[in-house]
């Protein structure tokens, strides 16, 4: 089978869920699955995709598995219990045909309880998709652009370029991914001195020796516009929360829920100093990190004591324009996925799994790249665009964002 730990997913799953589990144990969600590539059929394999949900919810931790998740600085005691007793359940997802050949994924139930879905279904739904369109694949091109990506970082000038594998949910297939991971480790070496910084796999992390990283995902600031006590204050109230929970850990904020304006706008000199930097999902990033710059340099912080981390669609060539851009003016790490995942030559899916409710209000993020917008309630949408200040949205109806998100990266 495809899944065979729940600990093969992203750190900040866990994370977020240490969070969920202290602070908003009874929320009720719903995810909504989308592929954004353009004439994908993936009905023909939904019993595949069954039967690998169906095994991914008869798994539960083992003893080893928890041991391992105990040893990290920042798991409490009482959340290592739960995940003693936790097993995911076959009845929050409804998965379905659609006439015109995809599939329609809903996630729904208990936020503590589904929030480890998303990542190991989207590898899920990967994996089979190319299994049966690419069953002969050598992954001889897939080496030949790996090590290309090493020699091109194996530059004496990058040597204080770091980079994270964050490819779980894209993956061409799990064992290509370990091979990914083992073939970086051994070409850009790990720890203090190595370049590969580790992953958001937490399983590989493990398994490999790596150092697993992550902190917090749109969900989690999306969630806080339905938990928090006034929708204006979400941003501020979700950073809050995340403080506390932490206590100055995991200190990397997200920045893209509501447009870097808004986030700006927030993130004043209290965050500035509380938390580590922050993390860029969307829009120009040259542009992200220059603004980033300013902005801790006029809220009395030293760029170059913070640190961003791009993860928004990275290549190997991208990361060094950056690296080169902004590196001794601030603190700059990458993370990199579907490029170091899924790059064999046949086209990568965009797949996601979007929490578009909780506790039966719709929820939304506002990016910087409005196609990646995935709402279902347009007047939502348009109410969250005026409380941020953010002017009418590029797209004028729900049904237009689902075009756009089709057609985005």
């Amino acid at each position: 089978m495809i899944i065979d730990s729940l600990l093969d997913t992203d750190l900040y799953k866990f994370t977020m869920m240490q969070a969920v589990l202290h602070q908003f144990p009874g929320a009720q969600v719903e995810y909504k699955f989308k592929c954004r590539t353009e004439g994908v059929a993936l009905a023909p394999y939904l019993k595949e995709v069954q039967d690998e949900i169906a095994h991914l919810c008869s798994l539960q931790f083992t003893e080893g598995e928890l041991a391992y998740m105990r040893s990290l600085r920042f798991i409490k005691s009482d959340f290592i219990d739960f995940l003693g007793l936790f097993k995911l359940n076959v009845k929050h997802v409804a998965l379905s045909a659609q006439d015109d050949g995809e599939i329609a994924i809903r996630i729904r139930g208990p936020w503590l309880h589904t929030i480890l879905f998303e990542v190991p279904l989207l590898a899920i739904i990967s994996e089979v998709y190319f299994r049966n369109t690419a069953p002969h694949l050598s992954h001889a091109e897939g080496r030949r652009r790996l090590q290309e990506k090493i020699g091109l970082l194996k530059n004496p000038h990058l040597a204080a370029l770091k980079l994270a594998d964050f490819g779980t949910r894209r993956r061409f297939s799990r064992a290509w991914h370990q091979e990914v991971l083992q073939t970086l480790a051994r070409g850009l070496g790990t720890g203090d001195d190595g370049q590969l910084s580790g992953t958001s796999n937490v399983l590989f992390a493990k398994e490999l020796g790596l150092r697993p990283v992550g902190t917090m995902a749109h969900e989690y600031l999306q969630a806080c516009q339905a938990l928090g006590p006034r929708l204006r204050d979400s941003q501020v109230f979700a950073f809050e929360k995340w403080a506390q929970e932490y206590r100055g850990d995991l200190g990397i904020a997200l920045s893209d829920v509501y447009g870097m304006n808004a986030f700006l706008r927030d993130f004043d000199m209290y965050f500035c100093k509380l938390f580590d930097g922050a993390r860029h999902d969307s829009g120009d990033p040259f542009v992200w990190g220059e603004r980033m710059i300013e902005h801790y340099t006029a809220n009395r912080c030293d760029p170059r004591n913070k640190t961003l981390v791009f993860s928004d669609g990275l290549t190997i060539p991208r990361c060094i324009e950056l690296f080169k851009r902004f590196h001794k003016r601030v603190g700059v790490s990458f993370g990199v996925g579907t490029n170091l995942t899924n790059d064999l030559g046949p086209e990568a899916l965009q797949l996601v799994l979007k929490m578009v409710r909780c506790n039966d209000q719709p929820v939304a993020k506002i990016s910087d790249t409005p196609g990646k917008t995935m709402v279902e309630d347009d007047g939502y949408l348009t109410y969250l665009r005026q409380v941020f200040g953010l002017g009418s949205a590029p797209e004028s109806s729900a049904k237009r964002d689902d075009a756009a998100n089709k057609a985005a990266g």
